[in-house]
């Protein structure tokens, strides 16, 4: 079975959402995400709703967002992209991608999104899935997830921290999810990794290139309607597939009972769904949209 970890540069895009009877507001909130290179992800494809519970479970997927400084991106990047890390070799991994936040009307790596910095997913999101829970609870209880955070002595731990402090503006605000009615296409080709990680040329001057886009839309569902919810996007028809361009799909439930370090409890301006699409490109993306 292949296995991916992509750098992918993401653009989250704040848009006007759509009205639903089920969320708890009047509208859900909507964003989109470029990224770099073709996403793939090994998840069956069936669909099946259960009336009267929750959907089960596709993957578990363990997201970490970002607030860059401004003027430091680029060196952001540079980090991921030279971090020393076995992910790719690891039981139950699936699939990474750093996305990267944008605005729909700015041009493709123009920048960053400017009211990202008030936003709670802040201007930057890792996301990786995991075959099962159990596997991410074992990488981060093991050696590679030390190895891939500085902490595999004092001095690496702490040299770490003090180049975040540099970078980032707060902590990283870590959050998971179950990963639901996942769809995908079969990639011509999976990026290249060494030693477990993603080889990506990084100068810390210039951004990454956007190797896909990753269109997002957030959902305020309270756990009474919950169900109703989950079977409505089961039971819909869906022809992303025969869209050119699309690449990806998973609707994400929040894992409210996750606990580790840095974990929050769920505030009310968190959604307690992501849908998730993964595009080729922007105008693969805006073409559906439009279309």
């Amino acid at each position: 079975m292949k296995q991916s970890i992509l750098l992918l540069i993401a653009s989250l895009l704040t848009t006007h959402a759509f009205q639903t009877g089920i969320v708890t507001s009047s509208s859900s909130r909507a964003t989109a995400v470029a990224s770099s290179g073709p996403l793939f992800s090994a998840v069956a494809e069936e669909e099946t709703a259960v009336k009267n519970d929750l959907l089960k479970r596709d993957r578990y997927v363990a997201t970490n967002r970002f607030t860059v400084r401004q003027g430091r991106a680029a060196k952001f990047e540079k980090r991921w992209a030279d971090r020393s890390s076995r992910l790719a070799e690891l039981d139950g991994f699936k699939y990474f991608q750093l996305m990267r936040r944008v605005a729909l009307d700015d041009e493709a790596n123009s920048g960053i999104d400017p009211l990202a910095s008030t936003n709670p997913f802040g201007n930057y999101v890792s996301f990786t899935i995991w075959n099962e829970k159990k596997d991410f609870n074992a990488w981060r209880g093991g050696e590679a997830f030390k190895e891939a955070h500085g902490g595999t002595s004092l001095f690496a731990f702490v040299t770490t921290m003090v180049k975040s402090a540099m970078v980032l503006t707060g902590a990283p605000k870590p959050a998971f999810y179950d990963g639901l009615l996942q769809q995908s296409t079969i990639p011509d080709q999976v990026p290249e990794t060494v030693n477990g990680w993603r080889s990506v040329e990084a100068d810390g001057v210039n951004l990454l290139p956007s190797e896909a886009f990753i269109a997002c839309n957030q959902f305020f569902v309270p756990s009474s309607n919950a169900v109703a919810f989950e079977n409505r996007w089961a039971n819909r028809t869906s022809k992303l597939k025969e869209c050119e361009g699309f690449i990806s799909f998973s609707m994400l439930r929040r894992d409210i009972k996750a606990k580790g370090h840095g974990v929050s409890p769920m505030g009310e301006e968190e959604p307690t769904y992501v849908s998730t699409t993964v595009w080729k490109d922007r105008q693969a993306f805006e073409n559906w949209k439009n279309g």
